[in-house]
């Protein structure tokens, strides 16, 4: 089987040749710069600069021969653009590290915090000092409701996941965008036979959460509904204005179309069942209709956090597959995801967690522990293997390696 052709086996619920693999196909499956040039230096590329594709969490995007070296078969279409060295940038960062930042993003450095504004000064986002990613520092509607939402446009710009976007999006207000796009992926859907993911987003909740702030949208939720209905009205006409033009682009040349939407933290979901019912299942629904009537691209849904109550109305959605699979989560056990749920829904993640065990295990824990979560999660398909989110700085490039090869021999034994 071809790459491409193992990843919608396992999203259709079929077992293939083996465990299809990901390492960036997304902004939540993939690899800090950090640990990608440990990794790099470690597998003989000891002149590695990372590309930072993804400047707000700082993720490299993956070369091909780190690709082809740990079997991945899923790759951004992102990575089809900015591909002249004219469209990088050398930084020097704390710590020693050099990154290839997109030429466009200059953010100003005071002692070891990074700070990016706006052309009218606003500060949108700040890296401080320590950490590895950008916060966010410009909540444009924290006050309050608009009055109408003519202003929309403008305030997602101002909210750092729009103003300093992963590519492709970072030339979404080029001219003739929609058809680079598509002549673009044409010829990465020719060079390569790995599956193809868009990264389109429509986030309902976390716009609310970036527009109005975490406290006062969860807040609106229970004590102002009506007005969060209005804003999640206005952003689902912008989403499905902007789902229409990816779906005429490239919706017969992709494969999966990656949405997100943060619905839970570590012990449940934001809101209660009858919360996401009434406000939010109704909408992803129509998002999700959507693209399955005008395009023959896969739904995918990132949503952090413990979601298990929240999984059946997501199946009933009709999403294919969830990620990231937080599997420290409250009752987010491997085992009783695939024994309840295994069936109608695709798990693109859950391989094993980053924060308890590829970050502190030794490389042979890490190799038992992804072992055993294949021997879960992967029987009659339905899974692609992935971590749970990002390769953060804290893990050692052995585990790395260690995490992959296990796979490829998990695989190499079937």
């Amino acid at each position: 089987m071809t790459s491409r052709e193992r990843v919608i086996a396992a999203i259709e619920h079929r077992e293939g040749d083996r465990v299809p693999v990901d390492l960036g196909s997304n902004p939540s499956s993939g690899i800090s710069a950090i640990a990608y040039a440990r990794v790099a230096m470690l597998l003989g590329a000891q002149d590695a600069r990372p590309k930072v594709y993804d400047v707000v969490q700082e993720l490299a995007q993956p070369d091909e021969w780190m690709l082809d070296r740990f079997g991945i078969d899923v790759v951004d279409i992102g990575r089809a653009w900015n591909d002249r060295s004219e469209d990088w940038r050398e930084t020097a960062m704390p710590g020693g590290w050099t990154y290839l930042y997109p030429a466009w993003f200059k953010p100003e450095r005071v002692g070891d915090e990074f700070f990016a504004r706006d052309s009218g000064g606003t500060l949108l986002a700040q890296r401080p000092t320590g950490a590895t990613f950008y916060d966010e520092r410009c909540f444009p509607w924290e006050d309050g409701y608009p009055a109408d939402y003519s202003r929309l446009p403008a305030a997602m710009g101002k909210v750092l996941w729009s103003a300093l976007v992963h590519s492709p999006w970072d030339h979404a207000a080029e001219k003739d965008f929609y058809k680079e796009l598509r002549r673009r992926t044409l010829a990465l859907r020719a060079s390569t036979d790995r599956a193809l993911m868009v990264v389109v987003g429509c986030n309902l909740f976390e716009w609310g959460t970036f527009l109005r702030r975490m406290d006062n949208f969860l807040m609106d939720l229970y004590i102002d509904e009506a007005n969060a209905e209005r804003l999640l009205d206005a952003l689902m006409e912008s989403h499905l204005a902007s789902l229409a033009k990816v779906c005429e682009a490239v919706g017969d040349i992709v494969d999966v179309l990656r949405f997100g939407d943060d619905l839970g933290h570590e012990g449940g979901p934001f809101m209660s069942p009858e919360v996401y019912r009434r406000l939010f299942k109704p909408r992803h629904r129509i998002l999700v209709d959507y693209v399955k009537r005008h395009s023959g691209m896969k739904t995918f849904l990132h949503s952090c956090g413990s979601i298990y109550e929240l999984i059946p109305d997501l199946i009933d959605v009709g999403y294919d597959v969830l990620n990231p699979v937080q599997t420290s989560a409250r009752d987010m056990e491997p085992e009783r995801l695939k024994k309840e749920f295994g069936k109608d829904i695709t798990f693109w993640g859950g391989g094993i967690d980053n924060r308890t065990v590829l970050n502190k295990a030794s490389p042979a824990e890490v190799r038992t522990e992804a072992r055993r979560r294949l021997d879960i999660l992967a029987p009659g398909g339905g899974f692609v293997f992935n971590t749970v989110h990002n390769i953060l700085p804290d893990v050692p490039p052995e585990n790395v390696v260690a995490l992959f090869d296990a796979v490829m021999e998990w695989n190499a034994g079937r």
